[in-house]
């Protein structure tokens, strides 16, 4: 996107470190509170959480980044139980991988029984990005890998998993981007079956269009949606969705209305309640000013891409999309950031939720703009395990009002 302002902040319901439901009833956004020992790490001064994710109520995890005391990149994890967050930690094993000290986690999905998997990137002893995954189980996460065959894949020296989703314990998928041989991005995807991560291959169709993988999520094994952006012959970029049904991947379209609202746009997050029943959201500028969109696919057939209500009045600056969460059909919630643009770059978080099939209208997180005194602030990610049950994260500025002073929160 032409207009990003890197912060971090997590969001969750259970606020605080109690239950949800002994505070409040289903569907109201508790407070913003800083992710529970991420300051420790975080000597660097420059934190951020990418992603959360919810397999079921009270039970979430969220990765992202810190600074140690060197000014290295380092991914986090941390998880929640019983409504209660537990302390960050570096990812197990990333630090051995990370030999050009620059890891981020960049995605994190679970499914409903403690057993969670992440992915993203790291910088090998050459320099080059590339790619791992990691997976949690019971509780417990193991150590990160680097993605199987993806080296292969990655010709050009940089790649990275932007997208991680799981079906049930031990059977995701993953996607994200490399450079191949000739200097041209490209999307690809992996499997995880029975535990066991496959080869990485390149999504069928997307070389012909030039396309980068943003999101990927699953309803069911073998049964996913992605997303992401693609350059078309006159340099403009377009958002497209792409549908695996049964194991086998369909070929991506460009999100329908989406050029009728604007250009230069993108698929930033893609999530998938039931098989064929999914929702997309990302952003795309309209008269020089970026705003976010969502879109909604019903038994099997994506429809038209609409302006997220509401985004317009919260501020007169820029607006994007970053996360989507379905927790059923018609059932979604969604964050990202806007900013005045007022004597320079002023950014808060916003959330909006959908119910039966009706998006309403976006809203400031609660509580964040006190937190935000720096005046940078947006939401990374939501996850929701519930309709009216959701959890969402990312970052933001303290009071030194520097965007290399961020710090992370939830709600």
């Amino acid at each position: 996107m032409t207009w990003c302002i890197g912060l971090a902040l997590v969001g969750v319901l259970a606020g605080g470190g109690h239950s949800a439901a002994a505070v409040r009833a289903a569907g109201s956004w508790g407070r913003a509170v800083e992710v529970p020992g991420l300051g420790a790490l975080n000597k660097g001064g420059h934190a951020e959480v990418f992603q959360v994710s919810c397999g079921s109520a009270g039970s979430c995890a969220a990765g992202g980044y810190y600074r140690d005391r060197h000014g290295h990149g380092q991914g986090f994890v941390v998880s929640e139980r019983n409504g209660r967050w537990g302390r960050a930690v570096e990812v197990p094993g990333l630090g051995a991988l990370n030999k050009g000290v620059q890891a981020q986690v960049l995605s994190v999905s679970c499914s409903p029984r403690r057993n969670c998997a992440a992915g993203g990137f790291y910088r090998d002893g050459d320099g080059h990005q590339q790619g791992f995954v990691v997976s949690e189980r019971n509780g417990v996460w193991g150590r990160a890998i680097e993605v199987p065959g993806l080296a292969a894949l990655n010709a050009g020296g940089t790649a990275g998993v932007v997208s991680v989703s799981c079906a049930s314990a031990g059977n995701c998928a993953a996607g994200g981007n490399y450079v191949a041989g000739d200097g041209h991005g490209q999307g690809f995807v992996v499997s995880e079956r029975s535990g066991h991560w496959r080869q990485a291959s390149e999504v069928p169709g997307l070389s012909a269009l030039n396309k980068g993988v943003g999101s990927v999520s699953c309803a069911s094994a073998g049964n996913c949606a992605a997303g992401g952006s693609y350059v078309d012959s006159h340099i403009h970029s377009h958002g497209f969705v792409i549908n695996e049904k049964s194991g086998v991947w369909g070929r991506a379209i460009e999100v329908p209305g989406l050029a009728a609202l604007g250009g230069n746009a993108g698929v930033g997050s893609v999530s998938c309640a039931s098989a064929g029943y999914c929702a997309a959201g990302g952003s795309y500028v309209d008269r020089h000013r970026e705003l976010g969109f969502v879109v909604s696919e019903r038994n099997g057939v994506w429809g038209q891409a609409i302006r997220v209500p509401g985004i317009r009045d919260l501020g007169k600056g820029n607006a994007q999309l970053w996360s989507v969460s379905c927790a059923s059909a018609g059932n979604c919630a969604a964050g990202g950031l806007y900013g005045e643009m007022q004597g320079g770059n002023i950014s808060q978080g916003f959330v909006v939720s959908e119910k039966n099939g009706i998006w309403g209208r976006a809203i400031e997180v609660p509580g964040l703009g006190t937190l935000a005194a720096g005046g940078f602030a947006r939401v990374g990610s939501v996850s929701c395990a519930l309709p009216g049950t959701c959890a969402a994260g990312g970052s933001y500025a303290d009071r030194s009002g520097h965007y290399n002073r961020l710090q992370g929160f939830v709600t």
